[in-house]
């Protein structure tokens, strides 16, 4: 059932791809995605694609995900990333204790939730729960959720930092900054995140030590395999794949452009130089492969999720590496486009200009940093130790 509602709601976004195309430009004067996309990813299902089958979620494939956010990501970047992102978030919630989850869907299935991990919250141990302040930037999609996973360090009485914890905070309790003005993702309303003093009860946080054993509360009301994998897996490749496809609708609208365009310079035309027949095959190299490497290491999670195997720490790390090196791959494929891609591709609002902002605007995610998730797999590989929070 979780699969073939799945293969619907793909086969959905690929008809509604050209209004998401159209409303690109919509999507950067506005500063976020425009109401009507994020009402027909609701009506499609697209949100509860990994959200648990107790409160009404299909818990399909997170393959299936991937493809969704792929093809999303293709027609608008912004719609894409914030797609990705506040779709990924039900399966989050789903490892949370079960009155968490009851307490966000019980009247509303529909329930959006948007985050910003960093640890810039600082949590006070009271009876009961925590008392709780920070500040949170890059919380994208926030405008369209009514509830935020917000990353704290729990604190002792002399100020020492004893835990890192995800804490989740219903609309009445933060406010929102409206800061995001960028050069990239610019549709995406990243806001700050403002939280002063409230009271967060405790079953309404998840310890980043749970998630990394992949021994999560939620599992208790949660059993698919699904709710099995490892968070920073699930997580970083929703963040990598929106890159990918960005990378995907800049190679679109590069072949687009090269089979009409004619040379100022020569007045020959752009589809009989070899050069461009060239970056086109490497560029489709690059995108294939990065999104083939991420299905692979995913797959290879489910698999061993279904047959109730812990999945390894050789493999978790693979998957880092190979995610990191995904972005990388869809970057360089950005890249070798535009920079043949001729000067009236410099135009505001057009496709190839807007989609090489994007990608290297979701390249500096500190998920996608190559320098950290490289050095742990080599950590890794020389025995030598590894503690990170996004494993």
């Amino acid at each position: 059932m979780g699969e073939q509602a799945g293969q619907q709601v793909v086969a959905g976004i690929r008809e509604l791809l050209p209004v998401l195309a159209e409303r690109a430009q919509e999507a950067e004067d506005l500063r976020r995605i425009p109401e009507e996309s994020i009402k027909s990813l609701q009506e499609l299902g697209f949100f509860k694609l990994l959200q648990p089958a107790r409160h009404g979620g299909y818990e399909a494939d997170p393959g299936t995900f991937y493809t969704a956010v792929r093809l999303l990501a293709s027609a608008c970047g912004s719609t894409g990333w914030v797609a990705s992102v506040l779709g990924v978030h039900p399966w989050q919630l789903g490892l949370f204790a079960g009155q968490a989850q009851d307490e966000v869907w019980g009247e509303d299935t529909d329930v959006r939730i948007s985050s910003s991990y960093a640890p810039m919250g600082r949590a006070k141990p009271v009876d009961g729960g925590f008392r709780f302040s920070g500040r949170w930037s890059f919380s994208s999609g926030c405008d369209y959720a009514t509830w935020v996973f917000v990353g704290g360090l729990v604190l002792d009485k002399d100020g020492t930092p004893t835990d890192f914890r995800t804490f989740l905070l219903p609309r009445e309790d933060y406010a929102i900054d409206d800061v995001w003005d960028t050069v990239g993702l610019r549709g995406t309303g990243s806001n700050d995140i403002i939280v002063d003093d409230v009271f967060v009860p405790e079953y309404r946080t998840l310890s980043f030590v749970d998630t990394g054993k992949c021994r999560c509360p939620g599992q208790e009301v949660n059993t698919a395999p699904l709710y099995r994998l490892p968070f920073a897996s699930v997580f970083s490749c929703s963040i990598s794949v929106p890159v990918i496809g960005m990378a995907s609708g800049a190679y679109q609208a590069y072949v687009g452009y090269t089979r009409e365009r004619v040379r100022a310079s020569t007045g020959g035309k752009a589809a009989d130089d070899t050069f461009n027949q060239m970056r086109i095959a490497e560029a489709a190299s690059e995108i294939d492969g990065a999104m083939l490497s991420i299905e692979r290491n995913i797959a290879e999670e489910m698999e061993l999720a279904r047959r109730g195997e812990k999945i390894p720490m050789p493999l978790r790390m693979r998957l880092r590496r190979d995610q990191v090196n995904a972005t990388g791959a869809a970057i360089r494929a950005v890249d070798r486009l535009f920079e043949s891609a001729g000067g009236r591709a410099l135009k505001v609002g057009t496709p190839i200009q807007r989609f090489w902002r994007d990608a290297h605007a979701g390249r500096v995610h500190a998920i996608n940093d190559p320098e950290k998730a490289l050095a742990m797999y080599g950590q890794h590989e020389l025995d030598l130790p590894v503690q990170d929070a996004w494993l």
